[in-house]
């Protein structure tokens, strides 16, 4: 696996709707731009090989260090994979939709649902959103959110960006009816 580089945002929100949020609302992202395993040899019918040798080993590099710099336990995660032009979405998807990525997250987390995920081919520079969804429960209204996200050059062409996002809380001042009450 080859990564040009580690990139890492926090984002503390400190007043919503005019009302102070406290403790401020955390979220943090941690994006990794790695060379796409598959860049230059046109259709590859099988990426189980690349997907194997990868995709454990982004789930070992980011999911520690999201948590770290959310600085507090993980109530909402979400996870994504943005493909340079000169890639296909199923790269990206190969390398996140496997539990040999997202189980790092998870244990990291103690998790248990499915992590939410967006994947897209772009050009640099593109912005995407990560949806976020509780940890134990996606039927937790509050914990459903999103971070938008940006990398000015990445990915190049032949390079894909895959992230993964944390919240310590909902969102701030949520006040949706629990799902349940539509039932």
């Amino acid at each position: 696996m080859n990564v040009r580089k580690i990139i890492t945002f926090t984002e503390d929100i400190h007043s919503e709707g005019g009302r102070p949020v406290d403790p401020p609302a955390r979220t943090a992202v941690v994006l990794a731009i790695i060379e796409n395993p598959w860049a230059g040899q046109g259709y590859v019918a099988d990426l189980l090989p690349g997907i194997d040798e990868v995709a454990p080993k982004l789930g070992e590099l980011l999911a520690p260090r999201v948590v770290e710099a959310l600085g507090a336990p993980v109530e909402a995660y979400g996870k994504a994979a943005v493909v340079g032009l000169d890639g296909e979405i199923e790269h990206g998807s190969g390398l996140i939709h496997t539990l040999k990525f997202g189980d790092h997250f998870r244990r990291a987390a103690k998790a248990t649902t499915l992590l939410p995920a967006v994947e897209k081919r772009a050009a640099a520079g593109t912005v995407f959103d990560i949806p976020l969804k509780h940890i134990t429960d996606a039927t937790i209204r509050s914990h459903h959110q999103s971070i938008e996200v940006r990398v000015a050059d990445g990915p190049r062409a032949d390079e894909i960006v895959v992230g993964l996002a944390a919240a310590a809380q909902g969102r701030p001042q949520a006040r949706l009816a629990p799902l349940a009450t539509e039932q």
